[in-house]
């Protein structure tokens, strides 16, 4: 395994109501200096979480929400933050009544996913969600989301459309997949 770079300074640069920006010094192990920026939280550090809830065996909850990122309208999978107090699994579950207006009998931890580690500090826990029921809690959402769906057997259509365009989203997609065709409750 690599070292690696020694820290030689470390300083906030900017911020803003999200988010900040630190600049790092630093010198690796072969002498090279580097200035390197990255995007770092400005929460509390619990984390997030993008859930691949099932409809069935073949479908998944996605949902159309206004992205300021792009400035348009999105498809993509139910995520939020974790709130101080809660595991995973019940932000999961919280975040998927919030957003879905559905909750979840069985959810499972699959996967710890990252946007652009190079520039970004930030993680997301992906969590399989089965055994749905309809239940609804206000979020903090400006508009209702639209709810739609994907069928797992459809993903490299999916990539086509003009509006799904998360990386995020499509991985957590087709690890689900995946992993429920190598337990056998997939059939592709």
């Amino acid at each position: 395994m690599r070292e690696k770079p020694q820290v030689l300074a470390r300083e906030i640069v900017a911020s803003s109501r999200l988010f900040r920006v630190e600049e790092l010094q630093l010198r690796f192990s072969n002498g090279v200096e580097r200035t390197y920026e990255r995007l770092v939280g400005k929460g509390s550090g619990y984390g997030a979480v993008m859930i691949v809830a099932m409809l069935d065996s073949e479908h998944a909850v996605l949902l159309e929400e206004y992205c300021g990122g792009t400035d348009d309208y999105q498809l993509s999978l139910p995520k939020g933050l974790v709130e101080p107090g809660e595991d995973v699994l019940e932000a999961a579950n919280r975040e998927l009544k919030e957003e879905a207006g559905f909750g979840a009998r069985q959810l499972e931890r699959i996967a710890e996913l990252s946007l652009s580690p190079g520039y970004m500090s930030q993680k997301i826990q992906v969590v399989l969600a089965r055994d749905l029921y309809e239940e609804s809690l206000p979020g903090d959402e400006p508009e209702p989301l639209r709810v739609d769906k994907v069928n797992l057997r459809e993903l490299s259509a999916l990539v086509q459309h003009p509006q799904f365009t998360e990386g995020r989203a499509l991985a957590a997609l087709y690890l689900v997949r995946d992993l429920l065709s190598q337990r056998g409750e997939f059939n592709l």
